[in-house]
């Protein structure tokens, strides 16, 4: 049984929410505002956590952006009233692997926790990987450069670990989805473009220049050499 964390103000949501993760094999646990969730994952450590832009005593950004620093590698799906596009940039910027607008269909809240979950639970380490200045541990979640260590969430973990499996080699978006994501890319959806600019900021430029992580038209990405 997975135990998920929700952080939502909007009481009458958390109860329908949790009636309906329940049934479907969820351990659920609420907080409605951003200081009763720092206290659970003070003490608690989810194996997801569903949580709302909006907190009464804050901005679940700024939430957000302290998972990632404390908790890099914990699944977060972001929810939000507005649904504006800004938030959800602002969203996968930060680090959420994924994104749904309120109102939204349980059903379809289920499917995405359960694709990040499964990339979660399945992720088991393999050989370090190393190509040039670089050299990628999963069993760490790190990247170190030179001597500059970066820390990865579990998305930009795949991607980058698909990228260097075919050093050069074009991957297909919807490949790298499945492998980010847990699920196929739908229609406008920039979710992975996301993330994948997420771990070119990270990881910076070749020392000649040259971008780590090349966008072909139509073809996917690949990792220069």
């Amino acid at each position: 049984m997975n135990d998920l964390l929700l952080i939502d103000d909007d009481v009458e949501l958390c109860e329908l929410l949790t009636s309906w993760l329940t049934q479907e094999g969820f351990q659920v646990s609420a907080c409605h505002d951003g200081k009763s969730a720092r206290n659970a994952l003070a003490t608690h450590n989810p194996d997801a956590v569903v949580l709302d832009v909006m907190l009464p005593d804050g901005s679940g950004l700024a939430l957000l952006k302290q998972l990632r620093s404390d908790h890099p590698e914990l699944p977060v799906l972001m929810l939000s009233a507005r649904g504006e596009p800004l938030d959800r940039i602002l969203g996968l910027e930060l680090g959420a692997d994924d994104y749904l607008a309120k109102p939204c269909d349980p059903r379809e809240l289920t499917a995405r926790l359960r694709a990040v979950l499964r990339r979660s639970l399945t992720a088991t380490p393999s050989n370090p990987l190393d190509l040039g200045d670089l050299h990628y541990s999963q069993a760490r979640g790190t990247v170190t450069l030179g001597e500059q260590e970066v820390t990865l969430t579990l998305s930009e973990s795949r991607i980058l670990e698909a990228l260097l499996q075919h050093p050069g080699e074009p991957v297909d978006k919807q490949a790298l989805a499945q492998l980010a994501l847990g699920r196929k890319l739908t229609l406008y959806d920039r979710s992975l473009d996301m993330h994948v600019s997420n771990l070119r900021k990270k990881l910076g430029p070749h020392t000649d220049g040259r971008q780590r992580i090349v966008a072909l038209r139509s073809r996917g990405y690949y990792y220069s050499v």
